[in-house]
């Protein structure tokens, strides 16, 4: 409200929010005020977990170091199938030279990937569906999903709704060792569990 809009006999405020007369209520709170403190409580909101000096990893379940293979073993676009964390079957994984970089790569090209076979929607085995021309696994047979292993293994067609369990990779010399998985295993309650 302008001096030329307040009404004559009206107080002026007191404060900026609040009239004389009104003393003992709530301040009134203006539209301004209203809005930039909402504002200011989403942003901290949104904020929350970017707090200087906190670093943000992918979440991850790690396991006993396992030896998988070799470098000079593997050839690009071929897939070597083992099993991680446990002997289950759907613990099932493939280990691949992309020869194209990866996310989470491996090796002097970053073109190293280790990935779950298993469908996450459903439960589709994905062995011997990977497409080395266009480094994608799928699809699915039963829901059509389809997995970019270049980029972490996400969803680029089909039903699924999250990306493939990737299994996190180290290089010892010539050796790749298996360490962790990234995301839930099919089937699994809690990645922890020895279903065996």
């Amino acid at each position: 409200m302008t001096d030329d809009t307040r009404a004559q006999d009206s107080p002026p405020p007191d404060d900026g929010s609040m009239y004389e007369e009104k003393k003992g209520f709530l301040p009134c709170v203006s539209r301004r005020q209203f809005l930039f403190m909402g504002a200011v409580a989403v942003s901290l909101v949104a904020l929350e977990r970017v707090i200087p000096g906190r670093i943000l990893y992918a979440q991850a379940a790690d396991f006993d170091r396992q030896r998988i293979g070799s470098l000079r073993d593997l050839e690009v676009g071929v897939p070597v199938a083992f099993n991680y964390p446990y002997e289950h079957p759907n613990a099932l994984n493939n280990l691949i030279k992309l020869g194209a970089p990866g996310g989470g790569g491996i090796g002097p090209d970053n073109d190293v990937v280790a990935f779950n076979t298993i469908c996450p929607h459903m439960g589709f085995p994905l062995s011997g569906t990977y497409k080395p021309d266009h480094q994608v696994m799928g699809p699915c047979g039963w829901h059509l999903s389809t997995y970019d292993l270049t980029h972490h293994g996400i969803v680029i067609s089909g039903h699924a709704t999250q990306g493939l369990p990737q299994i996190t990779l180290e290089m010892d010399g010539d050796d790749i060792y298996a360490t962790g998985v990234q995301a839930l295993l099919f089937g699994f309650a809690d990645n922890d569990e020895d279903p065996t």
